[in-house]
């Protein structure tokens, strides 16, 4: 999903995150209690030193000052915290590297930490805290070089003062300051007092040919402890006198609780309590607390509910399509209004219909939020990707004010969207829990859990979607007409983001990556009806169905007129996107492409451009016995300057996995009579390590400043694998996960 910045902020400032996207200085300090109250500060650890540090530079933003981002401890060792949540995408080590490019720092000497929903950490471009969009790095780069360029002239003030010289004469490097005669000082040394410079406004960046970490090829500052086992997860948290919830949760979205006989449950051993809790979007659940998980859990088995269906929506899948199909006959609500009147007469066409499944997240680490909550004062600790908003949300159900809730972020075993819930739903659930025991005269911090039954079947999903195209075409190729319809529920409807990101009744993300960069006379038109399952973005967002019937149509048309796929495609977008072409003849030419490929194998080809990067596939492919297998996959990346090529690669590697899982048999939530039908990973299909092909990454070299990168990987693979079974078979796969029957 592809935020513009205005927009962002006066999102930012519906939901409560920040006050027009950053606050004065007498509000942020009021709020976080001054310098002294992030973890770290810029020179030693506060709990380890007396030292004021310098007043904020009355002309920069809380974003722009680096205490509060770099601390840098006695024995030199620099933590650089990061203003985002880390799912997998290596953005704990990212933004560190651009920190400590500019800072000069050893980089073996860095580590990171989260930061919380402080106004210092929203996103400097969009005003609110999010990890979203690709934006990471995109956003912050800029941003993460000036506060280390920052850090690096107060440290040259500080040897400069030491050495009573100029500070023009002193010279940075791996955590040291040279100066004239042999004079050298470690940045450990010198942080008390570079501390307590004046902060200065702009300070000099390096020219990036005197880059020395980034576009280097960076292990994660995680990794070991991920490879270990020894990486903790927000799931992980351990509080002192800690109780555990799990919620009985309702078979149907939006049901109610008619009767509870909790007795049963009470009587489990180690159980602590049991009450009732509203969850979101009206429905009711109950909280069962105890000891431990097991209790927890064994505990709610032992409920008898009975659950009140009256007046709710029991969608079934199977009649959902049939629905979406009538109406993507019907004309929408337009996109783009191209001219299509010559599709009747067009001596080609095409008509196509593709359906689309809901999908889980699916994430391998379960959802948690952990509470503790007082009388004035709530602290949360989870793996929030809106910690600002969250804290917003907290504060408005716990009656606290935002300033008395505290976020501590967590690492997170995958997101891809989930971890972002507008309404802060399992936020909410979670202090609701806490709000409980509180009245139930037990004063203790509650971690509540989801099962990955909870995941499954009661959590939010990539809406299903259908699509119906018809396309007229000279034997040339030519595209004389296309007419299009988009049918899926709108992913923003009834949240904050509606007001900006609805425009005529079309939600943006719904068509993102339609039509472009092809110039097509295209009417795209789009229904929004509405169901009873509640859905959210979902990695790469619109992306993950557009990707897919713009590539398999455009490589029809290509089929149908004789014409090499590449060759079509670079004839399509001309001169319109240099970087969609250097991303394709780049996969191209590290492929292979065109040569001879061994018997029962072809060629497939996708191009696609989401969150502002552009990522190619060339695949191979093959079909035996009528089941198809991915063989190899080649990227053609065009991301602009790349931090660090070995997270992309991990990025673009994980993605296409996941693409491809999207095309596997199961890979599809289903509903029938309101209740989803898939409980766990035995009848909902994630491709696995077996699934996993050759996967070779290849990034366009550019200095342009960079894009995203943890969603662009994701929507062409699934397009690509088609295109090679179509020139296999001799038929587009219409359908996900694939049906070749």
């Amino acid at each position: 999903m592809i935020f513009d910045a205005p927009m962002m902020r006066r999102i930012a400032r519906a939901t409560g995150a920040v006050d027009d996207g950053h606050m004065n200085r007498r509000r942020f300090l009021k709020l976080t209690g001054g310098a002294g109250a992030a973890a770290f500060t810029l020179g030693v650890l506060p709990q380890a030193a007396a030292q004021t540090p310098a007043p904020p530079s009355a002309g920069l933003k809380p974003t722009q000052q680096p205490d509060g981002f770099i601390a840098i401890h006695k024995d030199g060792t620099v933590t650089i915290t990061i203003n985002r949540m880390d799912m997998g995408q290596g953005i704990e080590t990212g933004l560190a590297i651009v920190a400590a490019e500019e800072l000069d720092a050893d980089w073996s000497k860095v580590r990171s930490a989260f930061g919380s929903a402080e106004p210092r950490y929203v996103d400097p471009v969009m005003g609110m805290h999010l990890t979203g969009g690709s934006n990471s790095i995109k956003n912050s780069y800029t941003q993460y070089r000036e506060l280390g360029a920052r850090a690096r002239a107060m440290l040259l003030g500080a040897a400069a003062q030491r050495w009573k010289t100029d500070a023009a004469a002193l010279r940075t490097d791996k955590g040291f300051v040279t100066g004239p005669g042999g004079k050298r000082a470690g940045y450990g040394e010198l942080a008390p007092v570079a501390m307590k410079q004046p902060v200065p406004e702009s300070a000099p960046l390096k020219d990036p040919k005197d880059f020395k970490l980034i576009g280097k090829p960076t292990t994660l500052l995680s990794g070991k402890a991920k490879s270990s086992g020894q990486q903790q997860y927000a799931i992980d948290t351990r509080l002192p006198g800690m109780l555990v919830a799990v919620i009985a949760r309702p078979p149907v979205f939006g049901m109610k609780i008619r009767s509870l006989d909790a007795g049963a449950a009470k009587a489990m051993k180690g159980v602590k309590a049991v009450f009732q809790v509203p969850l979101d979007r009206g429905a009711q659940g109950v909280a069962i607390v105890a000891d431990g998980y097991w209790n927890a859990k064994q505990g709610r088995s032992a409920l008898n509910v009975e659950w009140d269906g009256a007046n709710v929506e029991r969608p079934d899948s199977a009649q959902l399509i049939e629905q979406y199909r009538a109406l993507a006959k019907t004309p929408g609500r337009l996109k783009y209004d191209g001219d299509i009147s010559r599709i009747a007469g067009a001596p080609n066409r095409i008509e196509a219909e593709y359906v689309f499944p809901y999908l889980a997240h699916a994430a391998m680490e379960p959802i948690s939020c952990t509470v503790r909550l007082t009388a004035d004062k709530c602290e949360i600790w989870s793996a929030s990707q809106m910690p600002g908003v969250d804290a917003g949300n907290i504060a408005r159900v716990t009656g606290l004010k935002p300033e008395q809730v505290q976020m501590h972020v967590q690492m997170s075993g995958g997101g891809f969207g989930r971890r972002a819930v507008p309404s802060s739903e399992w936020h909410i659930e979670a202090a609701a829990v806490a709000l409980g025991l509180r009245r139930a005269g037990i004063n203790a911090p509650v971690k509540v859990m989801w099962l990955r039954e909870d995941d499954m079947t009661a959590g939010y999903y990539r809406p299903m979607q259908v699509h119906r195209a018809v396309i007229g075409f000279e034997s040339d190729g030519t595209i004389i007409g296309w007419d299009h319809i988009i049918v899926g529920q709108s992913i923003l409807a009834g949240s904050p983001f509606e007001a900006f990101m609805v425009k005529d009744g079309i939600d943006d993300t719904a068509v993102e990556g339609m039509k472009e960069p092809y110039d097509v006379p295209m009417r795209l038109g789009v229904h929004h009806p509405k169901v009873n399952v509640p859905v959210l973005w979902w990695r790469s967002v619109g992306s993950t169905h557009t990707a897919y019937a713009m590539e398999t149509l455009i490589d029809e048309v290509a089929r149908a007129t004789k014409q090499d796929p590449v060759a079509y495609r670079k004839k399509l977008i001309g001169n319109k996107s240099p970087r969609h072409i250097a991303a394709l003849e780049l996969a191209v030419q590290q492929s292979g492409y065109g040569k001879p490929l061994a018997n029962g194998r072809a060629w497939g080809v996708a191009v696609h451009e989401s969150f502002e990067s552009v990522v190619a596939y060339v695949v191979e492919a093959s079909i035996k016995d009528g089941n198809p297998t991915l063989h190899r996959v080649t990227a053609g990346v065009h991301c602009n300057l790349c931090v660090n090529p070995r997270a992309v690669e991990a990025q673009v590697q994980g993605a296409a996995l996941m693409g491809l899982g999207t095309t596997l048999p199961g890979a599809a939530i289903t509903l029938k009579d309101g209740v989803v039908e898939q409980t766990n990973f035995d009848a909902y299909t994630v491709a696995r390590i077996n699934d996993m092909p050759q996967v070779d990454v290849y990034i366009v070299p550019s200095a342009d400043p960079p894009k995203g990168m943890g969603e662009p990987g994701l929507p062409p693979l699934a397009p690509a694998y088609a295109n090679a079974i179509a020139r296999l078979t001799g038929k587009t796969p219409r359908e996900l996960p694939f049906r070749l029957a």
